[in-house]
Formats: structure tokens, C-alpha cells, sequence
């Protein structure tokens, strides 16, 4: 036993232990660091594009629903005095007629051409609507298919 132990104690001698160097590991913290630092640049400088590109997309859509609402609203009050102007003129044929015969077909005809009339700024009004809200989504389309675009590419 007294062999194992000198055995034992000769071969802890000549056992080298690697040395710890703290520059080295220093370095590596350091070069981490900045690399982390780096890295927090970049992704706010995207976030800081990212969400400037979103605030003028939000103010370009404001200013655009603000112009096509006002648009939406002359065709409206448009369609209104044509409806109202149409009643009256109506009114005035009627209050001129000089049998019933008379009024049935004044008002037949008034109200089929109402109901054309009416088919057709309703259609009118659904183009520009559609049209309205293609305006007022596309400057934030844009920049939603900008921002799917830069994550694929990432």
C-alpha cells in the first residue's frame, strides 16, 4: 500500500493543471459585449425605421379617410338633393293632373324611375367606397407587406 501511495503522490506531482488566464477570458467577455451592444444598435435602429415608416402610414391613411370621407359625403348629400328634387318635381306633376288615370301612371312612373335611380347610386356609392377603402388601406398595406418582406429576408 505504502507503493500505491508513493505511486499516487509522483503522479500528482507531474500532473500540470492548465493555468486560468483572466486577460483571455476578459477579451472574450469584452468582444460578448460589444457584439451584444452591437446587435441592440441594429435592432432598435430597425424598430426606430420600423416605427417611423408606421407613424407616417397612420398619417397618410388619417389624411386620406379624411379627404375620402369628404368625398363620400358630397356624393351622398348629392344623391339626397337628386332624390329630394325628384320628390318635388313629382309632387308638382302630381298637383297637375287632371284625372286618376293621370295619377296612376305619374305615379308608376315615378316609381320605377326611383327604383332605377336608386339602383344605381347605390351602385354608384359602392364603387366609391370600394375605391374609398382601397385609398385609405394602402398606405398601411404597404408597409405591412414591407415589414413581412424584411422577415423573410431575416
Amino acid at each position: 500500500m505504502a507503493k500505491t501511495a508513493e505511486k499516487t503522490a509522483e503522479f500528482l506531482e507531474n500532473i500540470e493543471f492548465p493555468s486560468f488566464d483572466a486577460t483571455k477570458a476578459t477579451d472574450q467577455i469584452r468582444a460578448f459585449a460589444e457584439k451584444s451592444v452591437e446587435q441592440s444598435k441594429e435592432a432598435y435602429a430597425k424598430m426606430k425605421t420600423g416605427a417611423e415608416e408606421t407613424q407616417k402610414a397612420i398619417e397618410s391613411t388619417m389624411e386620406t379617410a379624411k379627404s375620402v370621407s369628404g368625398d363620400l359625403s358630397l356624393k351622398t348629400i348629392s344623391a339626397f338633393r337628386a332624390n329630394a328634387e325628384a320628390g318635388f318635381a313629382h309632387l308638382e306633376a302630381l298637383v297637375g293632373a287632371k284625372s286618376l288615370s293621370e295619377v296612376i301612371e305619374l305615379q308608376t312612373a315615378f316609381l320605377r324611375s326611383r327604383v332605377e335611380t336608386g339602383v344605381e347610386q347605390a351602385k354608384d356609392f359602392q364603387a366609391a367606397a370600394s375605391k374609398a377603402a382601397e385609398k385609405v388601406s394602402a398606405p398601411m398595406k404597404s408597409v405591412f407587406e414591407k415589414a413581412v418582406k424584411e422577415l423573410k429576408v431575416a
